[in-house]
């Protein structure tokens, strides 16, 4: 079992930028970014694999980052450009699959992001 608690979501006005954090309680290889909005589907944002291989959604390329400390198991999301509908409850993820290739076992429990006009 992995456990892992993200941080970081808050209010911030349209163009600003926030940064996600996410601590897992043992190391994992594949971490991943996901967001949900109310009335919509969970949208994967960003992956990144165990070798830091990275690949990103379409809504997100050019403005988030995603990035992970192997040494303190924590895995970011630099959120820089955030628009209005970036509004969600941000979620990461992981696999134990070293090239994200299998579903996401291990889940945080959500921090928000709000970002006003």
């Amino acid at each position: 079992q992995v456990q892992m608690v993200e941080s970081g979501g808050g209010s911030v006005e349209a163009g600003g930028s926030l940064r996600l954090s996410c601590v897992a309680s043992r190391v994992i290889y594949c971490m991943a970014w996901f967001r949900q909005a109310p009335g919509r589907e969970r949208e994967r944002l960003a992956f990144i694999s165990g070798d830091k291989v990275t690949s990103y959604g379409d809504s997100v390329k050019g403005r988030f980052t995603i990035s992970r400390d192997n040494a303190k198991n924590t895995l970011y999301l630099q959120m820089d450009s955030l628009k209005p509908e970036d509004t969600a409850m941000y979620y990461c993820a992981a696999q134990p699959s070293l090239y994200c290739s299998g579903g996401y076992s291990y889940w945080g429990q959500g921090t928000q992001v709000t970002v006003s006009s």
